[in-house]
């Protein structure tokens, strides 16, 4: 094949820069769907049907027909799907979850069929510029993110999702003005050759979730190898710039078919990745980013195959990897409430083994191909193409987005952490929240609605339960990072993503000293998470030990666990605080393990309505109590206690309970915020935040 060949195949910097756009809204689509499947299991705690919505993926099977095929070529049928792609964005703004979740499915199912017609295209430009676009656009989606603090701007608010259908919008229009693909107008030299399709789909579609499940988002890598306190290694702002950059590199790299090609360079890969799984803090991060250069390096290699192989089946099998692996990690975790989670329980190590041996047979499968630039390639026999200035411009663009990104959330946090220190605090206020990923209880984003809750309660210390979203079946959100820069809060996330849990994360206004992660003893039941952890409160230490104890069902390993925990309360030597899940009802085998062994004394002894929430506290004299609604932000209320901090050994608690606030007057700063209302006697079944339980309560004397 002459050079002059491929020079006038080469996609131009207009078409590149519109498929670039496209694959922004493919992977905005591909990301979004498994979220919202996990919503119903989720909420139902089983498997609940809906998981059939997945389906969808593979209806691209059509194309196996000759004549879909065709039609789907053709370029109004072309542009007319890529506009149906953007429109399928819409679906964050239906009225209901469900109504959201068949838009949503529909429109990946269409950018499956998208993906065979540009991918297997018969115009040698359209595959290029299709593969080329949807590694760019997978950098304008991370760097996008940037900006929101690890959430996708589609599916943000109903603004920003208008924001980006509109651009999406605008290359639709110019896709249609186009009229590409045509095959008529770029024929292709030779026809489709029949590669090995069946390791060509496994590697395509392991590739495909690797970038996805570690890469998705810049701070996932730190969340895989942070530890406790004072050694947490490296925090999503400012090292996610490391993750981009990482990222970026592999993309520039992707240009030289060498590497990609190279069986020394996947085992490098495969040594990065291992590093990252096991091994802690900054050296598991530098494997991290070893993994991102490699993982984005072999993607032209790996597309270039896959579009040599008959691509009904070759993406139907990537779709089904895929699939199989976002289930497979959700087994990983969740093994307690699924069929045959005892035999994939907490075994992430199968799941890499399995990534990566498939994207090894997939690369190296079926020998090297024979000639250059067939779908991919920016360079042909060591020279650059026309297609190489307009990668390499779009990169670095994309690239100086996410660095303004960092730049714009480092201005942001200037002063945010500048409190005034309190010679002699007095007090201090503390809140527990099972909070639900991020996620409300009708399936939209409710960060903004959750920042707004933290602050009216003033809470001082917070513990937020079920809060490890760092996975990709969760949406890859880092809900400590967002809240944490979003309040001006110190956050100690733990543990780590790697670890079966499911997130147990320390939100304070005053720094932490020392922490440690634990893994609750967990032999028949879900792995339970808890963290101990020291926090100065302007010269006062105070201890705090917070937990997700396992289900009720699990008898043996909730005696384990509250034996653990007894033994860390009793252990402290300064004040502390026991802020847990315990799921049980007061005066539990649990219960009274904590109590007694742990040494502690319960916030509110008269409150027998609580199973899963507890406060208890030693060192400290109690002042106030509530329990406040979750207002459909999530299944459970939040639990709020305020201390006083004693200035010596020599101290008498409050032992009288009192809810009026007339006949005792208490000064302001012992009463909770008005804003939630008045005294409620009985569950609350409101559309706000507001006080329940015959709460607030008071302590005197």
């Amino acid at each position: 094949m002459a050079i002059n060949d491929n020079i006038e195949e080469c996609p131009t910097f207009r078409m590149l820069l519109r498929d670039t756009i496209h694959s922004y809204v493919f992977w905005c689509l591909f990301q979004g769907l498994a979220p919202m499947i996990w919503f119903y299991p989720l909420n139902e705690l089983e498997i609940s049907g809906y998981e059939v919505y997945a389906g969808l993926w593979f209806i691209h099977i059509i194309t196996g027909i000759s004549f879909i095929k065709r039609l789907v070529d053709h370029w109004f049928v072309y542009a007319f799907l890529r506009g149906l792609c953007v429109l399928a964005l819409a679906s964050f703004q239906a009225p209901s979850t469900l109504e959201r979740l068949i838009v949503l499915a529909a429109g990946n199912g269409i950018a499956t069929i998208t993906l065979t017609a540009a991918l297997w295209n018969p115009s040698k430009a359209v595959r290029t510029s299709t593969c080329w676009g949807l590694l760019l656009g997978f950098l304008a989606f991370v760097a996008s993110r940037v900006w929101f603090v690890t959430f996708v701007p589609t599916w943000w608010s109903n603004t920003t999702n208008s924001a980006v259908i509109s651009v999406g919008a605008i290359a639709v229009v110019d896709q249609f003005a186009s009229r590409l693909p045509s095959p008529s107008q770029s024929p292709t030299k030779k026809p489709l050759e029949r590669g090995p399709w069946l390791t060509t789909g496994l590697g395509f579609g392991s590739l495909l979730y690797l970038i996805n499940w570690v890469f998705g988002e810049v701070s996932l890598v730190t969340r895989w190898t942070v530890k406790g306190y004072p050694d947490i290694g490296p925090e999503p702002f400012p090292w996610g710039v490391c993750t981009l950059l990482a990222l970026c590199c592999g993309a520039y790299l992707s240009g030289c078919r060498h590497v990609a090609s190279s069986k020394v360079w996947w085992f490098v890969g495969l040594m990065a990745f291992l590093a990252l799984l096991y091994l802690p803090t900054w050296s598991g991060f530098c494997g991290g980013l070893l993994l991102a250069v490699y993982a984005l390096s072999v993607w032209p290699e790996m597309a270039d195959r896959a579009s040599r192989c008959p691509p009904a089946r070759t993406l139907f099998l990537a779709v089904l990897m895929f699939m199989f692996q976002n289930f497979f990690l959700v087994w990983c975790t969740a093994y307690n409430f699924v069929p045959l989670g005892e035999y994939t329980r907490e075994h992430t190590d199968i799941l890499v083994g399995i990534n990566m041996v498939f994207i090894f047979l997939g690369l190296f499968a079926g020998g090297s191909t024979k000639d250059e630039g067939y779908t991919a390639y920016v360079t042909f026999q060591k020279k650059n193409m026309p297609l190489s200035g307009s990668f390499n411009k779009l990169l670095a663009v994309i690239l100086c987005a996410g660095l303004l990104g960092f730049g714009n959330r480092y201005n942001d946090l200037r002063g945010k952490f500048d409190r005034p220190v309190q010679s002699s605090p007095k007090q201090i206020t503390t809140a527990i929240w099972t909070y639900h990923f991020g996620y409300d209880n009708k399936g939209w984003p409710s960060l903004e609605r959750t920042a707004s809750l933290l602050n009216d309660t003033g809470a001082d210390v917070i513990t937020m339960l079920e809060s490890d979203a760092s996975k990709p079946f969760l949406g890859n959100n880092d809900l400590g990072t967002w809240l944490g820069e979003r309040l001006g809060l110190y956050v100690d996330f733990g543990p780590s993503t790697r670890d079966h849990t499911w997130g147990n994360l320390i939100l304070s206004k005053y720094p932490f000293v020392k922490s440690a992660h634990h893994l609750l003893p967990s032999p028949h039941g879900e792995l339970a998470p808890a963290v101990t952890a020291t926090v100065n409160v302007s010269g006062s230490l105070v201890d705090f030990v917070v937990t997700h104890m396992g289900n009720d069902r699990d008898k043996l390993d909730r005696k384990l666990q509250a034996e653990f925990l007894a033994r860390e309360l009793k252990q402290s030597e300064n004040p502390v605080v026991f802020m847990g899940y315990v799921t049980s009802k007061p005066g539990s085998k649990e219960y009274n393990e904590l109590i007694n062994q742990g040494n502690m004394k319960d916030i509110d002894t008269t409150d027998k309505k609580r199973f899963c929430e507890y406060i208890m506290y030693r060192g400290l004299i109690r002042q106030g109590y509530a329990r406040i609604t979750h207002g459909g932000l999530s299944d459970t209320e939040l639990q709020m206690a305020r201390f006083e901090i004693p200035e010596t050994d020599d101290y008498h608690d409050n032992t009288k309970v009192t809810t009026d606030t007339v006949k005792h007057a208490f000064p302001p700063h012992v009463l909770f915020n008005s804003k939630f209302g008045e005294l409620h006697h009985g569950h609350g079944y409101f559309n706000t935040h507001r006080f329940h339980m015959s709460t607030p309560k008071y302590f005197l004397p």
